[in-house]
């Protein structure tokens, strides 16, 4: 009889080999959950999906595009008006060589030439503001070629608008007073020449013609008034005249002291 022993060693092993492959089992699945879980943590802090990365973007262009037409519409006023700063510049100094062109011709009796030159400087200037001083010298400057030239109503006109330009423009006073005196306006002369002494009191060019005009600006009241009277004259003789009149049957007698006449009938 044979007697057959259990391999105790043998069962231990394949136990052990079943418990290790069950112990494998178990841990992997949770290996694995664990490693997911780690990976989408890391996922979400290391990193940004494609859906929160574009809304990003698209909050930061949607500020920029807030902030850029204020800054942008800045920025081009300021452009703007730098051009136009300097483009008056330009134009002002373009005005300025016309002038000394101008004063050029004058000096060398081309008067017509110089005329066109101020008239350049005036059209430049014509919607400047700040070029109301620069605009009057240029009318003063036309009235002296006018005035170098025997025309004298346009040498008047040509004072007149310097004045309205700058009122206390001396320069301007004395030509237009010259350019009077040779109309033989001599009470407008007389009138030039006051405005002078208003602003400058010591102006003894301005006291000498006042004096030299006030005897011929006399002389020219009674020649006018004898002017006045030979045609009231004329006037009353051709309606006397129908009643057997004439204005001889009338004495005209001047009061020294007033200078007022009176009418008296004589037959």
């Amino acid at each position: 009889m044979v007697l057959i022993e259990p391999h105790y060693a043998d069962e231990q092993q394949e136990q052990k080999a079943t418990n290790a492959t069950l112990t494998s089992s178990e841990t992997t699945p949770a290996s694995a959950a664990s490693s997911n879980v780690n990976g989408e943590d890391a996922a979400s802090d290391g990193f940004e999906t494609a859906s929160e990365r574009d809304v990003d973007d698209e909050e930061e262009e949607h500020h920029v595009n807030n902030q850029q037409p204020s800054e942008q519409k800045a920025f081009d006023s300021y452009q703007d008006a730098l051009n136009d700063e300097q483009l008056k510049e330009k134009a002002l100094a373009q005005a300025n060589d016309a002038k000394m062109e101008g004063n050029k011709l004058f000096g060398n009796g081309q008067f017509e030439e110089a005329l066109l030159q101020y008239e350049i400087a005036l059209q430049i200037t014509a919607e400047m503001p700040t070029a109301v001083e620069f605009r009057s010298v240029c009318h003063s400057n036309r009235a002296a070629c006018f005035l170098k030239q025997g025309k004298y109503e346009d040498t008047i006109k040509e004072c007149t608008k310097a004045l309205d330009l700058n009122p206390s423009y001396i320069k301007a006073l004395v030509r237009r007073g010259e350019a009077h005196e040779k109309l033989q306006n001599f009470e407008e002369a007389i009138a030039d020449m006051k405005k002078i002494l208003e602003f400058d009191p010591s102006n003894n060019q301005a006291v000498k013609t006042i004096r030299r005009l006030e005897p011929l600006a006399a002389e020219k009241r009674e020649k006018l008034k004898e002017e006045m009277m030979a045609k009231l004259k004329e006037l009353g003789n051709s309606v006397l005249g129908k009643f057997g009149m004439s204005v001889d049957n009338f004495k005209a007698v001047k009061d020294p002291n007033t200078g007022s006449y009176s009418i008296s009938f004589q037959r």
